[in-house]
């Protein structure tokens, strides 16, 4: 986290209050160069806990929302499908966007989203994706460095029980921007084209859909080509048998130490639920707000965090292997192994509130803005296109 310029806050407005604002939470309450001072919900109960966390102004509409005159940012953590209606919504009100992971759920929503935001004159950044963690942007540094020759091979894995964790029913329905690819893949491809450091030419990929109560695809992996001659292979599954946390240290993805006896907690919860209305409600119930919600711990006595991150990357340069961690970069050089040690962070993905700043605050140009969210979403939907025909994707 970079100093405070004079104590400027960035006065945000949230428009959904669900699981992407609880994972951004702990960053909102911990880094003073923001303000939490309005938010739109449909659930009553999310807007009487953030009325009473934060004294702010609560709307059960993103019109309202976008018309409150304290907002200069509308972070758009609403569901996937609502992302280009409500971005579109805030630059028409002259308001800055955050919006999450994935952009928008085709190219033509992309569009409309980056044109909305250009015609306002304000900032679209798209995040957080783990793109925006450390590791990976200090792994970039030293591959601009030139010190270790071009980048020749990424390797990017995650095994996790994404698929398994309670949903609302349209998150598992790829069509309505369910599944692994839009949700998880979005991660994943965005680390490895920043790492490349070149335009992606061409893809080969195939999707796993091995649950039919879990009709969405679980698992993905997928071979993209660059313009510069490297090339990434992804692999990802979400069917909660593997955990890469394993070779991460036991580093969890959210910086936290991971329980290795916790396998198989995730599937074993899912087979008391009856319905899947039952496991919307269950959702709904440990989202922000909800019955079983739990307040982000900021006691000084918790452990401290590494950094966070999407499973093990390793990139292969011409003079060495480099290794992001949770905690440092480990580099294989020709003839010695060397450690480089990363700073804790203070504010958990701090990353994201860097960049919104610098753009908003000295108007620097963001790297996660849209025109690039458009890119890393257009390798998302070749994904799905591949597998589907069985053939190469030209991008």
């Amino acid at each position: 986290m970079k100093p405070a310029m004079e104590q400027r806050r960035l006065r945000i407005g949230v428009a959904g209050l669900g699981r992407a604002f609880s994972l951004m939470l702990p960053t909102f309450l911990q880094d003073p160069r923001v303000q939490l001072v309005a938010a739109c919900d449909p659930r009553q109960e999310a807007l009487q806990q953030f009325a009473a966390d934060f004294g702010a102004r609560t709307y059960a509409d993103v019109l309202d929302l976008a018309g409150d005159p304290a907002v200069e940012i509308i972070y758009v953590a609403s569901p996937h499908q609502f992302h280009a209606q409500h971005t579109e919504i805030a630059a028409a009100n002259g308001k800055h966007v955050l919006v999450e992971k994935p952009m928008a759920l085709n190219a033509a929503d992309c569009d409309r989203m980056i044109a909305a935001c250009r015609a306002a004159n304000v900032h679209l950044i798209v995040g957080h994706c783990h793109s925006f963690d450390t590791p990976y942007l200090r792994t970039r540094n030293l591959i601009r460095s030139g010190d270790f020759g071009a980048v020749k091979m990424i390797q990017a894995f995650n095994y996790t029980d994404y698929l398994y964790r309670p949903r609302r029913p349209e998150e598992l329905m790829t069509a309505e921007g369910g599944g692994a690819v839009f949700s998880q893949a979005a991660h994943q491809v965005d680390i490895v084209r920043m790492l490349a450091g070149s335009r992606a030419t061409r893809l080969r990929a195939s999707v796993g859909r091995w649950d039919s109560k879990r009709p969405t695809e679980g698992a993905y992996s997928a071979l993209i080509w660059f313009e510069n001659g490297a090339y990434a292979s992804l692999s990802y599954s979400g069917y909660g048998h593997f955990n890469s946390d394993e070779w991460m240290n036991w580093i969890g993805e959210m910086g936290d130490q991971a329980n290795p006896d916790a396998y198989g907690a995730a599937r074993r919860r899912l087979a008391t639920i009856a319905s899947s209305n039952d496991e919307a409600q269950l959702k709904a119930a440990g989202t922000y707000g909800g019955a079983a919600y739990k307040p982000p711990s900021t006691a000084a006595d918790e452990p401290a965090r590494r950094h966070q991150h999407f499973g093990p990357v390793i990139v292969a340069c011409e003079r060495a292997d480099l290794r992001p961690m949770p905690d440092s970069i480990i580099v294989y050089g020709d003839r010695q192994r060397e450690t480089l040690p990363l700073e804790l962070p203070t504010v958990p993905r701090g990353e994201v509130i860097d960049e919104l700043f610098e753009a908003v605050i000295a108007g620097q140009a963001p790297l996660h803005d849209g025109e690039w969210a458009k890119g890393t979403l257009e390798i998302c939907i070749a994904i799905l296109e591949s597998s589907e025909s069985g053939k190469d994707v030209s991008l």
